[in-house]
């Protein structure tokens, strides 16, 4: 009883990876898609003034958050054992 409650648990927490995955996938060629319509849009209507950095800089710092909440710390090697990582390597150095 207790070894299918273990499997589901283990299957629901990867559906729900998988989910998180795709809406960052989703999310990243939205925002690849839109950006070359609205720097399109500026430059042929505003060229002087390029008001499409606000929203290339603040929806691309989106999409990095977005990631970094999909993917987490550990593909800019601050994960969950960094610290302990750290430590060692300090107490090696002395």
């Amino acid at each position: 009883m207790e070894m299918n409650f273990e499997v589901e648990k283990k299957y629901l927490k990867a559906k729900k990876r998988v989910k998180d995955i795709k809406a960052f996938y989703t999310h990243l060629c939205v925002y690849l898609l839109t950006m070359p319509i609205i720097i399109t849009v500026n430059l042929m209507f505003v060229p002087g003034f390029h008001w499409f950095w606000f929203s290339l800089l603040g929806w691309g710092m989106g999409v990095f958050f977005h990631w970094l909440g999909v993917f987490g710390f550990n593909k800019l090697g601050l994960g969950k054992d960094w610290e302990e990582k750290k430590i060692k390597e300090f107490m090696n150095e002395s």
